[in-house]
């Protein structure tokens, strides 16, 4: 991120969730929303950045379907912008649903973007205090697009503006509502892979600190072969090279074990983890079209200990 811009990456991952509601089926994730609050011009300028770039990453590809955008559009948006997006939210949001009939009344969404489930389930108005958690720009710029669609800002969505590199600070949360007491659920998706090792730890670490036993946390991370793996038509190094161009480069990766004594450092038991195989067989079986796992990206489900 860089000061006083909003994140590059935060549109483009909707862009990816707003392609597949539009045009995508069977559905992995539906989200009904955030195709309004990127512009009908932003969408149109995505779509042909893309289908014009597409040579720079794969030439075989631009000159199969020369003649048919549409198609390049496609496999750009399936094979590599959307995949993780959509079946991290997919799991995130499944094991959420799951956390409220145990109790969960908070749930804070670290580096938001523009997540859109505050507005997706109204009838958790009065039952869970959802906080979007963002740097200033991206959510200044997010809050402008929600008033431009004519959003009403729910009563449970609470805005904090935050760069949580820079420490977390509990007591911004504290001034919306935010209760000490109350089990949490936090989600830090798309995330992990643009701080150090020793940031995520820090966060963790002041998270949980402040939140009572059986509160966790749903998060994404690249594996020890994030950045040596290329994947299918080379997106793996794709990712991480895009990422660099637009100001946000990738900075770790994790062990197993690497991973599960961070959290246990944290006080955290890493109750579910995800590979990328099993990843593919929960949300992409039986598919006809680009779309699969992506290699080296895996989620975990962790909960504070007692």
């Amino acid at each position: 991120m860089k000061t006083n811009e909003a994140s590059v990456t935060s549109l483009m991952t909707a862009f990816g969730r707003a392609y597949h509601t539009l045009y995508d089926t069977p559905k992995i994730f539906e989200d009904t929303i955030v195709k309004d609050l990127i512009t009908d011009d932003e969408f149109s300028d995505i779509s042909r950045n893309l289908i014009n770039g597409v040579s720079f990453i794969n030439k075989e590809i631009a000159a199969k379907f020369q003649h048919q955008p549409e198609e390049i559009l496609k496999w750009f948006t399936q094979i590599q912008l959307a995949p993780t997006t959509l079946s991290r939210s997919a799991f995130c949001e499944s094991v959420l649903l799951n956390e409220l009939a145990l109790g969960v009344e908070q749930y804070v969404i670290l580096g938001a973007g523009f997540d859109t489930f505050g507005f997706r389930h109204p009838e958790l108005n009065e039952t869970l205090e959802i906080y979007e958690i963002d740097h200033p720009a991206t959510q200044q710029f997010k809050k402008d697009r929600l008033a431009q669609a004519n959003y009403q800002i729910p009563n449970n969505l609470h805005f904090i503006s935050m760069d949580f590199t820079k420490g977390f600070d509990i007591q911004k949360l504290i001034d919306q509502g935010f209760s000490l007491n109350k089990k949490t659920f936090f989600s830090l998706l798309g995330v992990s892979y643009y701080l150090t090792k020793e940031e995520i730890a820090t966060l963790l670490s002041e998270l949980f600190s402040f939140v009572p036993y059986g509160s966790s946390i749903v998060m994404d991370y690249g594996d020890a072969t994030l950045f040596e793996e290329t994947g299918v038509y080379n997106r793996v190094q794709n990712m991480i090279q895009m990422a660099a161009f637009n100001g946000e480069p990738m900075k770790s990766c994790f062990t197993y074990k690497g991973l599960e004594k961070m959290l246990e450092d944290s006080g955290l038991l890493l109750y579910k983890h995800l590979t990328p195989a099993t990843i593919n067989e929960r949300f992409f079986q039986n598919r006809s079209d680009y779309l699969s796992a992506f290699e080296t990206i895996h989620f975990i489900h962790a909960v504070k200990k007692e």
